[in-house]
């Protein structure tokens, strides 16, 4: 997986997408910052309805140039296929009229976010986010925007997710909080910049203020309460999360297949654990080994480090190719507190390297490693790590669109749960109680399956699990019983997923399809079948979506 391949010179399709690229960076100038390119450290894309009136044109501009331009290799079928499944239905969700808003990943939470990965070391870092800080008002205004225009064409979110990140705004903009946190960092650094230092977080604040108070009186009397989004909608987010077509009540029933088949196994495991126990049981067994307890967040990000550094010596030149400078990833404990894990990938040039983060909920300062240590696996190598930097490293080859901002949820979290499930077979997962933690995780995914599709599109609920349809309270019990997470976790993915359609499931989806193309690649190609070379093979193809990388990998 290095980037040895020869150098391949420019197509025309790869122009329109490096147009398409480039013009992107001038609307969301964010995801330079994501990739930390130079020249985007201050500014905001615009959150209003103009902005998406923008978005709207260079997305038909784009198509109907790829549209009326011809392929010349693979590279450029591919790209052509994935461009154009990509952005039509983007343009079909905007076409919605809906503003997202939701409890994980909307621009209430992201027009905070991206400070996060701004440099926060040297007296130019500071002077960037003063600036950054300068133009948030306007970011949130724009957004308050976009959200009164799509309460006027009766686009509505849940008055849980409304009261919800409300609550966040408010806990953002609180005295002796993050940006008050943030200006008095900044001014230790240079103490010329406080007062521009203060005044921006001083505005900021009173922004976020503006967002909770247009939140908690003027949408939350008009917003339903109602969780599900209906099948309509529905169906838009699975592609979007999947770039695949399923039928949903097919993989509805097959989710709840998984799940009886993964708690059958894990009541099978819970009897190497302590014979005659119960899967609960033989968790409170482990759950009191001193050997598997983890005391406070920088216990707990010092063990993450040691294992995904572990993965990354072991792995590398013999199950995969893990060359410099993608041997290096950076485990963090996140600056907020909303509750989750996730992996930000490095920047272009590696100078900022991928990072693992864990957001820890208020109060929590214990952790077992039998139940997180898959979760590094899927975060780091070989989950997303060494996924994304995989397509990092194709520049002789792959256009940047390719290569840096198509992200497609099913093919990359559908990656790192597959990889989860390749640590077990490499070995890596053979204690008891790790593999029981690795079933938990698996778990964890089955249920989401039934439960984001089961209740967004009303379904029946299996006779196991209850009776009648699903609804948003029975669906508590159901993840109460099936998510061993503490309450703040629970909470926090009951409310993720009733606010983020079609995303949870992905990733159990995202692994069936991508076992599935494994299989039939390895049929097609007999005994000429190479494990590790269809793992390069389709990781240097980028995130596309997923029935583009079967069409890719299966013509």
């Amino acid at each position: 997986m290095t980037s040895s391949a020869p150098h391949r010179e420019p197509s025309a399709i790869d122009k329109i997408a490096e147009e398409f690229y480039n013009k992107s960076l001038e609307l969301t100038p964010e995801w330079g910052v994501e990739l930390g390119l130079p020249g985007y450290e201050s500014a905001y894309g615009d959150y209003s309805p103009t902005g998406t009136t923008g978005q709207i044109s260079l997305l038909r501009h784009t198509l109907s140039a790829l549209a009326n331009t011809n392929t010349v290799d693979a590279i450029d079928e591919v790209t052509l296929d994935a461009m154009t499944e990509r952005l039509s239905l983007e343009l079909e969700i905007l076409f919605t009229g809906r503003t997202e808003l939701n409890n994980i990943a909307s621009p209430a939470q992201e027009i905070r976010s991206i400070i996060d990965l701004m440099p926060q070391e040297s007296a130019d870092d500071f002077a960037f986010i003063a600036q950054r800080l300068e133009n948030l008002p306007a970011a949130i205004d724009g957004y308050i925007a976009s959200l009164r225009d799509s309460a006027a064409n009766s686009m509505f979110p849940a008055k849980r997710q409304v009261r919800i990140v409300a609550g966040q705004c408010t806990d953002y903009a609180k005295d002796g909080g993050f940006f008050d946190q943030l200006a008095t960092s900044g001014s230790a650094v240079d103490s010329t910049l406080s007062q521009r230092l203060e005044r921006g977080a001083e505005d900021s604040k009173l922004a976020y203020r503006r967002l909770a108070g247009y939140l908690e009186t003027e949408l939350l009397p008009q917003a339903p309460e109602q969780d599900a989004v209906g099948r309509e909608y529905y169906s838009l987010m699975s592609r979007r999360f999947l770039g695949a077509s399923i039928d949903l009540e097919e993989t509805y029933a097959w989710g709840v297949e998984q799940l009886d088949a993964i708690i059958a196994e894990q009541q099978r495991v819970a009897q190497l654990i302590k014979p005659g126990s119960t899967i609960e049981e033989a968790k409170r067994v482990l759950n009191a080994d001193p050997a598997r307890k983890l005391n406070g967040t920088e216990a707990l990000r010092e063990w993450m480090q040691g294992k995904a550094d572990q993965a990354i010596a072991d792995l590398s030149g013999k199950h995969f190719d893990i060359p410099a400078p993608m041997d290096r990833i950076e485990c963090m404990i996140a600056p907020t507190q909303d509750g989750g894990v996730y992996y930000t990938g490095p920047s272009e040039d590696f100078s900022r390297p991928g990072r693992m983060w864990w957001s820890v909920p208020p109060g929590e300062d214990q952790f077992t490693t039998w139940a997180e240590l898959t979760t590094v696996y899927h975060e780091g190598v070989p989950g997303h790590h060494l996924q994304i930097g995989t397509a990092h490293l194709q520049a002789s080859t792959l256009n940047s669109w390719r290569r840096l901002m198509c992200w497609v949820s099913g093919q990359g979290e559908g990656w790192a749960l597959y990889s989860e499930r390749l640590m077990h077979q490499l070995g890596y997962l053979d204690d008891p109680g790790d593999y029981m933690g690795m079933l938990d995780a698996q778990r964890l995914r089955a249920a989401r399956v039934v439960f984001d599709i089961g209740v967004h599109l009303g379904l029946p609920v299996p006779p196991q699990w209850g009776k009648g349809t699903w609804d948003a309270e029975k669906g508590y019990e159901f993840l109460e019983r099936n998510l061993d997470l503490s309450k703040g976790q629970l909470d926090f993915e009951y409310n993720r997923y009733l606010g983020w359609p079609g995303q949870a499931p992905s990733y159990k989806i995202g692994q069936r399809l991508w076992e599935q193309i494994r299989d039939e690649y390895a049929a097609a190609e007999g005994e000429a079948f190479s494990l590790k070379d269809f793992h390069t093979k389709a990781l240097q193809l980028g995130s596309v979506g997923l029935d583009t990388l079967k069409r890719a990998l299966l013509k």
